[in-house]
């Protein structure tokens, strides 16, 4: 098979400034983040205007300055002379008052100027914020951490993980940027102020080797310097236990900027460390990745979101199989649906070719306008998490003809009522950058759950409809099963979640992996226990 706080160090450490929150959340879902490119397309008009605008008024100043210099060149060779004639005398003295005024007072830079910013301000509401930032970054880490991928490769265009000391690709996508100084650096620095000193190391550490690249110049798009990642990094690597390379980066900023009162003080202390005992190598400190508080499976999920659907020993189960599969309902006999059955416990099932190109994309476009950020089980509410990046819609049957026809095939194919309340309403979700949802059950496993609220019990099966594909990542895992699904589009996959005695299956823990590359869109259905009674009958055996 294929398939934002002020964070002060004690001895004169860096001070991070307070930015005030954001509520942005593109980087949630691809399809905002597709969106801002008619934004900058607009910036972009704007830019051009101003930058006619100043073409012009330079060429006036150009055009004054050739002006005065062809007086002087032709006109003013003999002064007493020129002088003499009244008119010369007269544009001379009319031209010192108020010419040479108009042009080196004139308001006309500064408008030109306002005029850009305001346009700028006009498409503030579309704007990345901060925590849009923040959350590309992290996405960016995340796929680095789950797909083991070399951070030089990366700020290269490339996504390679290292094997055996060499590079290998994982996956080379069509269409790739390098990052640049001021790219790693604003990677680096978000990891710097969660504390995360394994991954600002490595970025910073790109970071700064650019930067050096560049000659250490400074661009005015840039939000970082050389000597801000210098003195970023340094810290990294002081935290870490690293004291020599911070000394070392310290000492290089110092030639930057000698008389930083902070960086002397810091020199000192790391050179008192060092005496009191030796460098500690590369291999005795290391870089230590954090643990995961939310995480307990992290290996198995990596390892199974790196592999994308090729665990042979599961797959090579002689009673797994493939066939046409009516479910004995009279509407597939003439169409039977192409069922391969991927897993029995738990019982996992993948239909292919379930939806067509125009029922996804009637399903997507009708989500649009209600996107908004996924939400996880918080006690008897609901909150976003950072283990679950993406945007979902709930679709009633009334809101496109097309959610009515996928709930009659859902229905004929598992023969469970699906009908509200007994089934939710369709789940659209769009993931974003890096967008993940780390291990979890769909049924409830606590009496205060918010999907008790329907009064329908438990949620008994899962269905779910691959609405796009993509090129890399974006596997389906089932943790404790030990195998992973990737995206296959047009396909829906069904599992049960729990027994027929009403008891949650512990095999059917499963995430999504980070989308590495591509613009995932899956459609979720969720079928209660209720009104299923002589449909999915109960059952004593704990193994059924």
């Amino acid at each position: 098979m294929k398939y934002s706080t002020c964070v002060c160090f004690s001895w004169s450490l860096l001070t991070v400034a307070v930015i005030p929150v954001s509520l942005g959340e593109m980087y949630t879902s691809l399809l905002n983040v597709k969106q801002a490119i008619s934004v900058e397309r607009k910036l972009i008009d704007y830019l051009k205007t101003y930058i006619d605008h100043e073409s012009e008024r330079l060429e006036d100043v150009k055009r004054f300055y050739a002006k005065v210099s062809d007086l002087h060149t032709e006109l003013y060779k003999g002064p007493a002379t020129a002088m003499a004639n009244p008119l010369v005398a007269f544009t001379l003295i009319k031209r010192l008052h108020s010419e040479w005024l108009n042009v080196v007072h004139s308001n006309e830079a500064q408008e030109n100027t306002q005029a850009l910013r305001s346009s700028y301000e006009k498409e503030d509401a579309d704007l990345p914020k901060l925590e849009d930032l923040q959350g590309a970054a992290q996405g960016l880490m995340r796929l680095q951490d789950v797909y083991v991928l070399q951070v030089a490769s990366l700020v290269r265009g490339l996504f390679q993980r290292v094997t055996e000391g060499q590079p290998i690709d994982i996956y080379r996508p069509a269409v790739s940027v390098p990052l640049s100084g001021d790219d790693c650096f604003l990677v680096g620095k978000v990891a710097y102020e969660q504390h995360d000193y394994y991954h600002s190391v490595q970025w910073l550490e790109e970071s700064v080797r650019l930067f050096r690249g560049a000659g250490g110049e400074w661009i005015p798009e840039n939000a970082g310097t050389l000597e801000d990642a210098l003195d970023h990094l340094a810290f990294s690597h002081f935290k870490t236990g690293n004291i020599s390379f911070a000394l070392s980066l310290s000492q290089e900023l110092l030639h930057h900027d000698p008389m930083n009162g902070r960086v002397l003080q810091n020199v000192e202390k790391y050179e008192r460390l060092l005496v009191r005992s030796p460098p500690l190598s590369i291999t005795d400190h290391g870089l230590k990745r954090p643990t995961s508080n939310n995480l307990r499976t992290r290996d198995t999920y990596e390892t199974l979101c790196q592999t994308q659907g090729s665990q042979q020993m599961h797959f090579k189960n002689p009673r797994l199989f493939c066939d046409f599969f009516t479910n004995g309902n009279p509407g597939l006999l003439l169409l039977p649906v192409r069922r391969e059955v991927l897993s029995l416990q738990p019982y996992v099932v993948l239909y292919h070719n379930f939806i067509t190109d125009t029922e996804a994309e009637d399903i997507k476009t009708t989500a649009h306008a209600g996107l908004r950020r996924s939400v996880v089980a918080a006690g008897e509410k609901q909150a976003t998490a950072e283990y679950r990046i993406s945007k979902s819609a709930w679709l009633k049957d009334s809101a496109h003809s097309t959610v009515g026809k996928l709930d009659q095939k859902i229905s004929m194919l598992t023969g469970l009522n699906v009908k509200h309340p007994y089934g939710e309403y369709l789940q659209v979700v769009n993931y974003g950058i890096g967008g993940h949802y780390e291990p979890h059950f769909d049924h409830a496993t606590s009496p205060s759950s918010p999907v008790f609220k329907l009064k329908t019990g438990n949620r008994v099966a899962t269905f779910m409809i691959y609405l796009s594909s993509v090129e890399a990542g974006g596997s389906t895992a089932f943790i404790y099963a030990n195998f992973s699904i990737p995206v296959v589009e047009k396909a829906a996959i069904f599992w049960w979640n729990l027994h027929r005695n009403g008891q949650g299956n512990e095999d059917t823990l499963h995430a999504g992996c980070p989308v590495l590359i591509g613009d995932k869109w899956v459609a979720n259905k969720w079928i209660h226990e209720h009104g299923q009674e002589f449909l999915h009958r109960c059952s004593l055996n704990p193994e059924e």
